[in-house]
C-alpha cells in the first residue's frame, strides 16, 4: 500500500520531490520535497485510492472505531469521505474554538467515551495532530489512534507521538516516495541518500548539492 499510495501521490504532484532547487519552508529550512494533498482532492483515481486505503486502514487497525474526526482543514474531506464509505458519523475538529455561537472547537456530534480515530493528511513535527488528539480527549473521547495520508517520519514528530501516547498509522511516508521516485525517474538514484539525510536531519543543508 505504501509504494501504491507514493505512485499516487507522485503522479498528481501532491508530492513533488526537487534537490537540485530546495524549496524554503516557513521555518527557514530548505527542504527538497513539497507536499500539497489537497491535491488528492481533484484527482478523481487518486483520491478513490486514498480514500479506500483510509477505509481499510480503520477497519484493519482500528475495528472499535465509532466515529472519524477529521483535522481542520485538510483532514475535513478526507474524513468525510472515508466515513461515507465506512458507514459511520464523522466531525471535525478546528485549530481553535469560534468566537461566536456555541463556541464550538468540535464539529458534529461526539458523545463521551466514544472510540474515535482521527484523519490528518500529512505529519512532519506531530504537533497540530497532537493539539487535535488532546481537544478530543478533553471532550471525553476515548482516541484509538490517527491514520494519516503521509508522513515524514521525522524523528521530532515520532518522539513527540509517542511521549503523547499517539498512535499513527500512515498510508504512505517519505521512504516510500523517495524509492519510488527514483524506480519512477522522477530523481535519480544518487539523491536517495541526500533526501533520507535531510529526513534525519532538516536543520542540516550538507545534502543540498551532493
Amino acid at each position: 500500500m505504501e509504494k501504491l499510495i507514493a505512485e499516487a501521490l507522485l503522479s498528481i504532484g501532491a508530492v513533488f520531490l526537487r534537490p537540485e532547487e530546495p524549496f524554503t519552508w516557513a521555518s527557514g529550512i530548505k527542504s527538497p520535497i513539497y507536499c500539497d494533498n489537497r491535491l488528492i482532492l481533484t484527482a478523481p483515481q487518486a483520491r478513490l485510492s486514498v480514500e479506500n486505503a483510509i477505509a481499510e486502514t480503520v477497519k484493519s487497525e482500528y475495528p472499535e472505531c465509532e466515529v472519524l474526526m477529521g483535522t481542520s482543514t485538510a483532514g475535513i474531506a478526507h474524513a468525510a469521505i472515508a466515513a461515507h464509505i465506512l458507514g459511520i458519523p464523522m466531525g471535525y475538529v478546528r485549530s481553535g474554538a469560534k468566537d461566536h455561537g456555541r463556541q464550538n472547537r468540535i464539529e458534529g456530534k461526539l458523545q463521551a467515551g466514544q472510540k474515535v480515530v482521527v484523519i490528518e493528511d500529512l505529519i512532519s513535527t506531530a504537533g497540530s495532530v497532537i493539539e487535535v488528539v488532546e481537544a478530543l480527549r478533553e471532550a471525553g473521547a476515548e482516541v484509538l489512534g490517527v491514520v494519516s495520508i503521509f508522513t515524514y517520519g521525522m524523528q521530532k514528530g515520532l518522539d513527540r507521538l509517542e511521549s503523547a501516547k499517539v498512535r499513527n498509522v500512515s498510508l504512505s511516508n517519505f521512504d516510500a516516495v523517495v524509492h519510488v521516485a527514483a524506480d519512477k525517474g522522477y530523481i535519480s538514484k544518487e539523491d536517495i541518500g541526500r533526501l533520507i539525510a535531510f529526513r534525519n536531519n532538516p536543520s542540516d543543508e550538507s545534502w543540498i548539492g551532493g
